[in-house]
């Protein structure tokens, strides 16, 4: 199964693009920022005693946060997909999908953040006295802003983390208020990968999509995360179709029934940035100004 469908599928969502090099970090209790009077404090039912100095970040989304408000200079590591922002790839990195206790615990952090937790790693980490932040995937745009929140008082900014999420949601509502009303809502279909796995209005991609007056053809095939057929797809002839897979219009054209879908037909295959619609972090108002323009040609 491809590593794509599987961010979205089974919420692993670990927000994922490309990977960069290397350098040792020189983070010490002088060089660390934030606020060590916020401290210690509880997030997610986990303690964290003081102001963290040598984070290790497992979730590119979260990478993205973390130096959004200002903490970046107190992170160490990452995973091996936290492409964004520059100074991120120029850190160690690990496979996100693949971690062991040991191989994070060598890296001496005092805060693991995780996007998904394979074989345990957070309980093995605990039992080493390293306090780690599982960040599920969220199912609508409030859960993302509180994620915001929630990263900014475990690192000592908190202040910033609500600035954060406060502005990115009037951002968001600002785009979606600009969308013009509809005589009927418009259907898409989103592609996960060229197997035809896709989204249903449900999902946290599906929350998106409908913000903008847009509805799922998957919806009709129970929404979440199923695996349509070229058949039921060419049936529901699909307003727009979105692609999260790297495929092409003129791919998804050369299929066989697909030329004559009114998507195809009318310009309406837009290619998405892999790293903006697979992560839900501070650039979900990219990904939004872009479906909004997308559709309808023009956004706040």
């Amino acid at each position: 199964m491809r590593r794509h469908r599987w961010r979205w599928l089974s919420f692993a969502l670990v927000l994922l693009a490309a990977c960069g090099g290397a350098s040792t970090p020189t983070t010490t209790a002088d060089a660390a920022i934030g606020d060590p009077a916020a401290f210690p404090v509880v997030v997610r039912g986990i303690t964290i005693a003081g102001l963290p100095q040598r984070i290790v970040s497992g979730s590119a989304t979260h990478t993205e946060i973390l130096f959004t408000i200002g903490a970046g200079p107190n992170v160490v590591a990452t995973d091996a997909y936290s492409d964004y922002p520059a100074a991120a790839v120029a850190l160690p990195h690990f496979d996100a999908f693949n971690p062991s206790v040991e191989g994070i615990a060598a890296m001496d952090p005092d805060l693991v953040i995780l996007a998904f937790d394979p074989g345990d790693v957070a309980d093995g980490l605990a039992a080493l006295g390293i306090p780690t932040l599982v960040f599920d995937a969220p199912t609508t745009l409030d859960d993302a802003y509180r994620q915001f929140e929630e990263v900014g008082a475990a690192t000592g900014f908190a202040p910033e983390g609500e600035a954060l999420a406060a502005a990115t949601k009037s951002d968001i509502e600002e785009i979606a208020a600009g969308v013009p009303e509809a005589v009927r809502p418009f259907t898409y279909y989103h592609e996960l990968d060229s197997t035809f796995y896709s989204i249903g209005s449900d999902t946290f991609l599906g929350s998106i999509y409908g913000s903008l007056g847009l509805v799922s053809i998957a919806d009709a095939a129970g929404g979440g995360y199923p695996q349509l057929s070229a058949e039921f797809i060419v049936s529901a002839d699909p307003d727009f179709i979105f692609l999260g897979d790297g495929e092409t219009p003129q791919t998804v054209s050369g299929r066989p029934g697909w030329a004559d879908l009114q998507a195809v037909t009318a310009g309406h295959v837009i290619v998405l940035d892999n790293s903006l619609s697979s992560r839900w972090g501070p650039r979900l108002v990219d990904l939004i100004r872009f479906i909004a323009d997308g559709v309808y040609g023009g956004s706040p």
